[in-house]
């Protein structure tokens, strides 16, 4: 990076430390206005920075503009900000007399060898490993905003106390901040949480719980649209369906290691520390019941690769400040699959999966928004979350990242991030308002064969434990939904509309010809629907413009004379006349090549 571009906003270590600088600058002002509230933490985020607070009031917009306020001050007292350091005892003893607990906590938690380090601004001191700018005046007084306040749970925790974080953000420059804000306004507009909910595409219910959302008809439609089309093509490229139950004995997780590695994130229907009784849970993935198809009988290198596809339905206890619309939930359904695979093999099938993967993201118009991160295992931690060795750790991921290289995948790396059992390709994808979630994933596995017994019988007569590709085409189709939704705001290519066509008769007297239509447009596979209501045209004409309708056809007394239909699109656009056969041509068409808008 060049040296002018070192201290900008381009220069990411640059934009974080800003950004956490920030983050103090808030916590001072908090501490100034509303001295008895409890510090906790304020980290930089992805896009912006947070703080959270222990306070006995809920912050009201009102506390925030008078926060945002003395923020400004601040930045214009040119506060210089100095580091210091302190031995274990006394700083717990600091931050004890300061009467703050959340510091205390986190200053017992650090390794025995940590240095315990604070940053000084004025008359506040937090404790904090940095970095930071040198001056709170670095900070652009008129281009910050803080943007709300939610609840969240100490350390991530759902059994520890709920504290109040303040999300903000800042710029350089204030038409930066104007800019982004216009963006954020417009995210709020294309937010599936607003628009499904409006579309009645979901709905969520207190007495079911958080991370369980009820699909409404449509969006259960679109969502078996995307089933029926992924399993259709993964059974075009070779793949085996598969049904496996919902939930196993703690057994079965014992032995591919999710009860010691995700027992946390999983939903146990028993006692799972009382061994002298049945402990079951319901499973948050597929592999160990679908290796059972390949155990079932004894297999050569001839049977492989077997590739095993199911569209799986998955439990995953999520903390309930994660959740979020249908992005993060407790219960989705997934585009799930297992390939099992002689060596050889293995970047023929790799190549196939992300060629899939790639081709489903293509098709419902998301693959442009899509980057590819390479996720590895971390060598400091290979003990309490990774199984295996550093030489098959090595290994694995040297054949990865030599087919992602042979592929052309340009990608990042994300360090601890791999599953416990091998590395992986996490295909990410960013919601409207920035926050990044892995939608498709493609894993290397080189463990789990092993612990599961499965073996093949090579071309020399040799037992030999197989590869495993896991893998998914679409991902998670409640995340997959949500996405559409706010890419095209609510108004979703017509081969996955729920109602495709909505027939609008002008007169009593055109209900026939218009029933007929719907009828004809349904024997030809269109959904389709009649608006037969004693309203004004115009009135349903809206109507259906802000349902999303893609086409509505107009039909009056000189339609049924002429034969024809009227033409119009959810955009506001007149087709004109034309024959009921030429429209479903046309429709047909869209559908067949599952044009986007």
């Amino acid at each position: 990076m060049s040296e002018e571009n070192l201290y900008t906003f381009e220069n990411e270590a640059y934009r974080k430390t800003y950004w956490h600088t920030c983050s103090h600058v808030m916590a001072q002002a908090v501490k100034r206005l509303y001295p008895q509230v409890k510090l906790a933490i304020g980290p930089s985020i992805d896009n912006g920075f947070y703080y959270d607070f222990d306070s006995d009031f809920s912050f009201t917009q009102e506390h925030l503009d008078a926060i945002e306020a003395e923020m400004k001050k601040i930045c214009k007292e040119r506060l210089h900000l100095e580091r210091s350091e302190k031995p274990r005892e006394e700083a717990i003893a600091y931050m004890e007399a300061k009467g703050e607990p959340y510091k205390v906590e986190l200053i017992n938690d650090l390794p025995e060898d940590a240095v315990i380090s604070f940053y000084t601004q004025g008359e506040f001191t937090d404790l904090c490993a940095g970095p930071h700018l040198d001056s709170t005046g670095r900070i652009k007084a008129n281009a910050f905003k803080l943007t709300q306040c939610c609840g969240a749970y100490w350390r991530g925790d759902s059994n520890r106390k709920m504290l109040q974080r303040i999300y903000g953000v800042a710029f350089p420059k204030k038409e930066e901040l104007d800019e982004y804000l216009r963006k954020q306004e417009e995210a709020r507009k294309r937010d599936h949480n607003k628009i499904g909910r409006e579309l009645e595409y979901f709905t969520t219910v207190d007495v079911i719980g958080q991370g369980l959302p009820i699909l409404l008809p449509k969006g259960a439609r679109v969502i078996q649209l995307l089933q029926r089309w992924v399993e259709d093509e993964e059974q075009k490229r070779g793949y085996l369906l598969t049904k496996t139950p919902l939930m196993a004995k703690r057994e079965l997780y014992k032995i591919s290691g999710h009860w010691d590695h995700y027992l946390d994130g999983m939903f146990v229907l028993g006692d799972p520390d009382d061994e002298t009784k049945e402990c079951f849970a319901l499973r948050p993935m597929t592999c160990p019941f679908q290796y059972q198809v390949f155990l079932n009988r004894a297999r050569s290198y001839r049977d492989l690769p077997m590739r095993l596809g199911e569209t799986s339905t998955l439990f995953r206890n999520e903390d309930s400040g994660e959740m979020h619309g249908l992005i993060r939930v407790r219960q989705f359904t997934i585009s799930e699959g297992h390939l099992v695979l002689r060596p050889d093999q293995l970047e023929e099938e790799f190549k196939g999966c992300l060629d899939l993967a790639k081709y489903c993201l293509e098709t419902v118009g998301m693959l442009e928004d899509c980057t590819f991160r390479f996720s590895q295992w971390d060598p400091a931690n290979p003990n309490n979350k990774y199984e295996g060795t550093a030489e098959q750790w090595n290994e694995a991921q040297e054949i990865m990242g030599r087919i992602l290289d042979d592929l052309g995948v340009k990608y990042t790396i994300g360090i601890d991030e791999a599953a416990f059992y091998g590395p992986k390709l996490d295909i990410q994808y960013k919601n409207v308002f920035g926050k990044e979630d892995t939608i498709v994933t493609i894993q290397i596995d080189m463990l789990l064969a092993e612990r599961f017994g499965m073996e093949y019988t090579d071309q020399s007569g040799k037992k030999v434990h197989p590869y495993i590709i896991h893998r998914t085409s679409l991902g998670c189709y409640e995340r997959t939904l949500a996405y559409l939704i706010e890419k095209y705001a609510g108004a979703l290519p017509l081969w996955m509309m729920p109602t495709q066509v909505k027939v609008l008769p002008i007169t009593d007297r055109a209900h026939d010809y218009a029933e007929g239509l719907v009828e004809k447009l349904k024997n030809a596979g269109i959904r389709a629907e009649g608006d037969f209501r004693s309203e004004k045209l115009g009135y349903k004409i809206r109507e259906a413009q802000l349902q999303k309708i893609p086409y509505m056809l107009v039909v009056g007394d000189r339609d049924i004379e002429n034969g024809t239909v009227s033409v119009r699109t959810r955009g506001g656009e007149d087709l004109g006349a034309m024959t009921p056969d030429e429209f479903m041509s046309k429709c047909l068409y869209e559908i067949a090549t599952k044009a986007k808008n």
